[in-house]
């Protein structure tokens, strides 16, 4: 998995659409359903995660002697 951590949010999120498409059709076999399913967890793993350090990253600031500071604090 430390492979698909690399994986770009944009790529990640398009194959997280794909294999929801691929499971809505309902037809494929089952192993495969599940093999699918379990990529899309993973994938949703590193979303959430790239979403929330982008959060993390947006909520900071920095001040005039370059310290950073929460965004909610003036």
């Amino acid at each position: 998995m430390s492979a698909k951590a690399n994986i770009k949010f944009e790529d990640a999120m398009t194959q997280l659409e794909n294999i929801v498409t691929n499971l809505e059709q309902g037809d494929i076999p089952l192993e495969e359903a599940l093999e699918q399913f379990q990529q899309g967890v993973a994938l949703t793993k590193i979303c959430k995660e790239t979403l929330e350090n982008a959060e993390k990253t947006l909520a900071t600031m920095m001040e005039e002697n370059d310290k950073e500071v929460p965004f909610e604090q003036e």
